[in-house]
């Protein structure tokens, strides 16, 4: 898909040269740019929602077990 968009001078040519030191064409850049961007964003609203609902229904865990909890899962590994 082609597309015409405008961005700030400063933006294009940092961008131009990150492209060239990278071997890679401006539209591969470009692409591969919005691509995470768009990822990062749908992660964001996954994290929002989780919020919401966690919001909505709090946890009903005693305070002693929600430390245990959170001990236990920061000594795992992921």
């Amino acid at each position: 898909m082609k597309t015409v968009i405008s961005i700030p001078d400063k933006i294009f040519n940092s961008a131009d040269r990150l492209a060239k030191n990278m071997k890679m064409s401006r539209s591969e850049l470009y692409a591969r740019a919005v691509d995470e961007f768009v990822t990062e964003h749908a992660r964001l609203n996954i994290r929002e929602k989780l919020d919401q609902v966690y919001a909505a229904n709090p946890s009903t865990m005693g305070p002693t077990l929600a430390c245990a909890q959170a001990a236990a899962i920061a000594r795992e590994d992921w």
